[in-house]
Order: structure tokens, then sequence, then C-alpha cells
């Protein structure tokens, strides 16, 4: 099946009914309940780690490139 060229809300329609065919009716709302629950603050985290020290990031970098090289 050529999931590419469908529209995302006919691709979000048979992704919905194949769950319900593999997990059930009941699986597939516990399922759901379980994806959207989740924790934290993504945005203020997201935020955290593109405002980090440059000075952080190139030593970050300079370990990845060591490692590399070794």
């Amino acid at each position: 099946m050529a999931t590419k060229t469908l529209m995302p809300d006919e691709l979000r329609r048979r992704g919905y009914e194949a769950l319900v065919k593999e997990l059930g009716p009941d699986g597939f709302v516990r399922f759901l309940q379980d994806l959207r629950a989740g924790h934290g603050d993504y945005t203020a985290e997201r935020r955290a780690r593109l405002d980090a020290d440059p000075e952080t990031l190139d030593r970050i970098l300079d370990e990845i490139n060591q490692k590399q090289h070794s």
C-alpha cells in the first residue's frame, strides 16, 4: 500500500481501523489514552535545550568528535 499518497485524514482513518482490528475497540481506546498521557512540559524542555550555553554545546561537539576519531 502506498501510504505516501494518502491524505493525512485518510492515513489517520486507516491507522485507526488497523488498531481497532488488531487490538479491538477496548484496546484501541486504551492505546489512545496511554499515547496521550504525557508528563512534563515539552515546550519548556525544548526551549531549555535550544537556549543551551554555546560553550556547553561546543564541549559536547568536541567530545563527539574525539570519540569518532578514537
